[in-house]
């Protein structure tokens, strides 16, 4: 893929929503204002050795002022290294690294089994860690790199969910965000498993929803942010920040957010307009993804 004639908002801007787009961390999605508090709340980060997870996600969840910070991952010494800097961040948040593959389903329900022992409920589960590997055209990657895609984006999210929404019981009011892409709502060729597998992703709070309708669910796409997962022809266009991603993922778990549950949104949007908006959103049935069309017997 070439992008080299596009501007660097191209992206941000061809699916833009709201008239106002942002960058960088602003008011209304700053973790260490009050009204965004997560004190008391006991949160589960995959994908938080490293990346958005750990510099965005995880760090914002601490500026919030959360309990406890279950950091999952594969990396003991990048998890470990992760929760110093999170200490240094905010002294009294309590830290709980956690070495496991989200794809391995033994070693998913084993951490669950030690969770159980350790915490009673676990409020927030935020689904970070992915794969975005296949970067060559459909015809001509390999079946199994293609479909590693789906171990780790899907699979993994499931096993996750499956498992915290069994450790915190029936009919619990608790929240899943799912970090997913907008890649999922269009069509690069050498992204298709990657974008398949996060559309699949952003199908999932469906389910989840449909058995339990107490859950909160949302899907961020987050932006694009320079990391080692950056596609290099995406890497010009990488112009949002950590912070703007961890900050709108405590946005979505604050009660500010409630209306859009089971819906998408990209880190890019501005939160002060969607709450303007609410009542379109939610009357419209907008933000969800669907087939349009007039369908069934009349």
């Amino acid at each position: 893929m070439d992008f080299s004639d596009l501007p660097t908002d191209h992206f941000a801007k061809a699916d833009q929503f709201t008239r106002d787009l942002y960058y960088d961390v602003y008011p209304s999605v700053d973790p260490s204002s009050k009204l965004l508090s997560q004190n008391g709340k006991i949160i589960l980060v995959t994908g938080a050795s490293s990346g958005i997870g750990r510099h965005g996600i995880a760090l914002s969840f601490a500026k919030a002022g959360t309990s406890v910070l279950i950091l999952a991952g594969r990396n003991k010494h990048d998890l470990e290294a992760a929760a110093a800097e999170i200490h240094v961040v905010a002294p009294t948040v309590q830290t709980d690294v956690r070495v496991v593959d989200i794809s391995n389903e033994t070693q998913v329900k084993n951490t669950f089994l030690e969770l159980r022992e350790a915490y009673p409920r676990i409020d927030i589960l935020v689904n970070n860690a992915g794969a975005g590997g296949s970067p060559l055209p459909l015809v001509e990657i390999d079946a199994e790199r293609w479909w590693y895609n789906f171990e780790v984006n899907v699979k993994g999210t499931f096993l996750m969910t499956q498992q915290f929404l069994q450790l915190n019981g029936k009919d619990s009011e608790v929240t899943i965000i799912n970090v997913t892409s907008a890649a999922a709502l269009n069509s690069f060729p050498c992204l298709s498993s990657y974008a398949l597998s996060k559309l699949c992703q952003i199908k999932l709070q469906d389910f989840v929803r449909a058995e339990n309708p107490k859950v909160r669910t949302f899907s961020l796409h987050p932006g694009i942010v320079k990391t080692r997962m950056t596609p290099h022809a995406f890497e010009r266009f990488s112009r949002d920040t950590f912070e703007l991603v961890g900050g709108v993922t405590v946005w979505l778990a604050s009660e500010h957010a409630t209306f859009m549950n089971g819906r998408y949104m990209s880190v890019n949007w501005s939160v002060d307009e969607l709450v303007e908006r609410k009542d379109e959103i939610v009357s419209n049935g907008l933000l969800k993804i669907g087939l349009q069309g007039k369908f069934g017997r009349s």
